[in-house]
Formats: structure tokens, C-alpha cells, sequence
């Protein structure tokens, strides 16, 4: 069971004082059996990814570079526009995150040494870790806002005038070679925390672990730069940024002459679209906070390196293998395999996770370059299976985003109540700041019919999306839509695959 999957079981349990029953459909309180068989959904599924590639080839067949699209700069609306820039805003907003930030690690340290009944855990792997992914995807990327280790090292820069002497150059030069690498690294190493190791989940681990990433964070910045290393290694921040290209907002430097001399964001567009850096150096007048299409900001032309496009496959392999440990097949393998490892020094479970963890990463990959020689043959160009991969890559990015709300949907509504209490109790002391120190989880308030539906909805529409995305990318690399569609069938079938796969998982029950 995941690091989640047992701070949920424990508060499950504290909160409701009984035998909990089997769930369908990953949903938690009642059993929901579906009203037809499962084949008939997943059949249903594909039929509607299928018919979305059949339309998008009739009527999606601009093979122009530059997607247009609508936008509505909330900037030049009055009395909005002002709000939205003046500086108070984004005073209250940092106070904000540093407040939290700041009690997150006093109550880690602090206060008392139980999952359920401390702050820091609650907000840091259920409301954070889940619900912030979300919020990137649904509205924008809150995040580069809401940073704490960004906001105290800027704070850190005005106070010591290093800002002004270094700008965002750092003490060294980023070596292009590493790409994304560091960040990578950290984020699958989060993912193995998450999954496997379960002292996570204890308070004074959990603060140490954010001490340690705190260091690693501002040395990476003091080093390279601050923008540098945000854009190359910060786990989070790298990942938040990937789900906000699927949100219906955009920051936009107008004209192409600030993003040549500040950076190489990567982006090949008419205009520098959410580049960090780029924005705050930009004059006020070249600046636009914009409104647009979801999913548009995927189809934006970008530089994907190497290391960005094993980022986004990792982040698709880890929400994948997270929902696969819950379920009893895992457990029959889990099972088998540890009467292999069990000579070994370690805890036989977490040798059995964490190899499950790297096997759906290795599985992933070698899928994945397998349809991309596929497409590689029907595009007859030569390009090697890797380079196809790096070109479709980001149209993987909509279903990852599908299958955490379909996957962690109920562990944000019922666990996430658990902020409730720890509101008026952070330290779990006893105190009730505001009277709601005895609230208990409602285990109702979200339905596993409910949870059903929106994952499967969510699901189909993530892959409808992603069918759409690799269309655009296909139509600009071939420039002929008769090609493109046929290139696309190796894609298409991949879709197809996972969209079976991927309701299946979410209807076995977790154990």
C-alpha cells in the first residue's frame, strides 16, 4: 500500500470505528457496482477516442507552424487589470504561502509524531501534493506564485542586493547537456517516497526531507540562478508548469526581443509565452496575463530535450504504478516476488515497490518507442524512434492529467477534510483554535457512483485531448494532412491501449 493509501486507511478507520467494506471504482464509504459489465465501458471509451481521431481528420487540417488562438488579456480589462497588478496582491499572496510553508515545518518538528493528527502530513501529501495539480491544470500555474523556497530566496536577494549584482546568472554557467536531468532525478525520487518508503509519513521525517529539498533548492539557485534553476531543477516547479500548459491561462511578453536576451525558454512562438524570467524583466506595456482555449498551451512549438520528454513519461509511469499497487493483482505479484528478495537487507516490501516503480518507468518507455518506430516507418523521414518520441511527447501530458483526477479524486475530497480539524489543532496538542477540532470525515460526501463517472469521463476526455494534440504535432511535421492522419494510427492505437488500461485500473477495488 502507497505512503497515501495508508495515512487514508488509518484515518478511515479513526473516523469511522469500523470494518470498512470493499470499493469499487476507487471510491471510499460504499460499494458501487457498475450498471454493465466493464468491457461495454472500455468498448464505449475507445469508440469515443476512435471517433474523435476520424473528425479530427476530417476537419483539423491546417498545416500552418503557428497554431492561432483566441485570447483575452485580463490585464487590459479596467478595474481588473489593476487589481491584478498592483503590488499588494502579491504581498498578501506570499505572506500567505511563507505562513504556510512556515507551519508546515514547525508542526513537522514541533508537533506531535502521528500522521493523522499533524498538519504537515495532511497538507503536504494529500492537500499539496494532489490538490496543487489540480489547480495548475483547472485555472494556471499558481505555483510559480505560491513557491516558498522562490519567494524566501528573493526576499533573501532584495536584503543582501545579490539580485542586483548577480541578476539570475548565478555563480556558474547551467551546462545545457544536463537539461532537466537534476530535476528528474528529484521527482522520481519523490515518487519512490510517495510509494514506497513509509516513514514519509511520520511528521519529523517529513520535515527533515523538506530541509533537505530546501537546501538542494537555494544551493541550485545561489549556483546556476534562480529562473535557471526553476526551469531545470525544481521538481515541482518543472512539473506544475507542464500541467499549467493544459490550463486556460497564459502570462505573455509581447515580441520576441526580451525572451533573446534573458533566456532560452524553449518556446517557438511569435511571442514569449510563460517564460518567467522573460515576464518580470519585460517592460509593463509588453506584458499580458491571458485567458485562452484549455489544452492550447500543449500545442505552442517547443525545444523538448531528452531529458523533458523522460520527465513527462515519468510523471505518466508514476500516477500509473500508484494506482496499480492499490489493486490485488499488484498484491498476487508483490506476493511472488518477495519470496525472491526476502534474503536481501532491506524490507522485502519496499524491494518489491520500489522495483515496480523502475519496471513501469522501463515498460513505459520501451511502449512508447516501440509506436514511435511505428510512426517513425509510416513518416519514411528517417528520424530515429527517440526523436519521434521527444516530438509527440507532450501529448502524453493531457492523460497523465486525466488519471490523477480520475486516480486521487476521492483522496482529495475525504482525506482532504482532514484540514478541517488540524485548522483549530496544527500541532495535534489539543488545542480548537476555531471550534472545529472534532470534526470527523465525512465518508459520504463524495459517492463511489460519483467517482466512477468522473474518472471515466475524465479519462475518455483526457485521451480525446491527447489524440488532438499529437494530430497538430503530426500535421506540422508532415505538411499534408492525408500523411499525417496515416502517420498517426501507430498513436492512435497506443491512445486506445491505455484508455483500456487505464479504466481498468480504476474500477478494481483497492486493498
Amino acid at each position: 500500500m502507497t505512503l497515501k493509501g495508508k495515512i487514508t486507511a488509518i484515518s478511515v478507520a479513526l473516523a469511522t470505528a469500523c470494518i470498512a467494506v470493499p470499493v469499487s471504482a476507487h471510491g471510499f464509504g460504499q460499494r458501487y457496482d457498475l450498471p454493465i459489465p466493464l468491457n461495454y465501458f472500455i468498448l464505449a471509451a475507445a469508440a469515443t477516442v476512435l471517433l474523435s481521431f476520424i473528425i479530427l481528420g476530417f476537419f483539423v487540417r491546417d498545416t500552418s507552424h503557428d497554431l492561432r488562438y483566441s485570447r483575452l488579456n485580463l490585464f487590459a480589462i479596467p478595474i481588473l487589470g489593476s487589481v491584478l497588478r498592483h503590488p499588494t496582491l502579491l504581498i498578501a499572496i506570499r505572506i500567505l504561502a511563507i505562513a504556510v510553508f512556515g507551519l508546515t515545518l514547525a508542526t513537522a518538528f514541533l508537533g506531535v509524531n502521528r500522521p493523522v493528527e499533524n498538519f504537515s502530513v495532511v497538507f503536504v501529501w494529500i492537500i499539496w501534493w494532489v490538490g496543487m495539480g489540480y489547480i495548475s491544470a483547472l485555472f494556471g500555474n499558481l505555483w510559480n506564485l505560491l513557491n516558498p523556497w522562490k519567494i524566501i530566496f528573493e526576499w533573501v536577494e532584495k536584503l543582501t542586493s545579490m539580485g542586483t549584482a548577480q541578476g539570475n546568472n548565478g555563480l556558474y554557467s547551467y551546462p545545457d547537456r544536463l537539461g532537466v536531468w537534476p530535476g528528474l532525478i528529484l521527482l522520481f525520487i519523490f515518487a519512490w517516497m510517495e510509494n514506497v518508503y513509509n516513514d514519509a509519513a511520520l511528521p519529523s521525517r517529513l520535515g527533515i526531507l523538506i530541509m533537505v529539498y530546501s537546501t538542494i533548492t537555494w544551493a541550485g539557485m545561489i549556483t546556476f540562478g534562480k529562473h535557471t534553476w526553476l526551469r531545470h531543477g525544481e521538481a515541482f516547479s518543472i512539473l506544475f508548469s507542464l500541467f499549467a500548459r493544459f490550463s486556460p491561462s497564459e502570462i505573455r511578453v509581447t515580441g520576441q526581443r526580451v525572451c533573446r536576451e534573458c533566456c532560452n525558454c524553449g518556446i517557438q512562438s511569435e511571442d514569449c509565452v510563460d517564460c518567467y524570467e522573460c515576464f518580470e524583466r519585460s517592460e509593463p506595456s509588453a506584458q499580458e496575463f491571458n485567458l485562452r482555449p484549455y489544452a492550447i498551451g500543449l500545442t505552442n512549438k517547443h525545444n523538448v530535450t531528452a531529458s523533458m520528454a523522460i520527465f513527462v513519461v515519468l510523471m505518466l509511469g508514476t500516477v500509473t504504478f500508484d494506482g496499480v499497487s492499490e489493486t490485488a493483482p499488484w498484491m498476487d505479484i508483490q506476493t511472488s516476488i518477495i519470496t525472491i528478495v526476502k534474503f536481501l537487507p532491506w524490507d522485502p516490501f519496499d524491494v518489491v515497490d520500489s522495483l515496480g516503480l523502475l519496471a513501469v518507468q522501463i515498460i513505459f518507455w520501451t511502449v512508447y518507442l516501440i509506436f514511435s518506430w511505428f510512426i517513425g516507418k509510416l513518416e519514411g523521414r528517417g528520424d530515429i524512434p527517440f526523436d519521434i518520441a521527444k516530438a509527440f511527447v507532450f501529448s502524453l501530458i493531457p492523460i497523465a492529467l486525466a488519471y490523477n483526477l480520475a486516480h486521487f479524486v476521492s483522496l482529495l475530497a475525504i482525506q482532504g477534510q482532514g484540514l478541517i480539524p488540524l485548522a483549530s489543532d496544527p500541532f495535534g496538542f489539543g488545542w480548537d483554535i476555531f471550534g472545529t477540532s472534532d470534526y470527523r470525515l465525512n465518508l459520504t460526501i463524495i459517492s463511489a457512483t460519483f467517482v466512477w463517472w468522473v474518472s471515466i469521463l475524465s479519462i475518455v476526455t483526457g485521451h480525446v485531448v491527447s489524440v488532438y494534440i499529437a494530430h497538430v504535432v503530426a500535421l506540422r511535421r508532415m505538411r499534408n494532412p492525408n500523411l499525417a492522419i496515416k502517420t498517426q494510427y501507430p498513436m492512435l492505437i497506443l491512445m486506445l491501449i491505455y484508455t483500456a488500461t487505464s479504466l481498468w485500473i480504476i474500477a478494481q477495488p483497492i486493498i
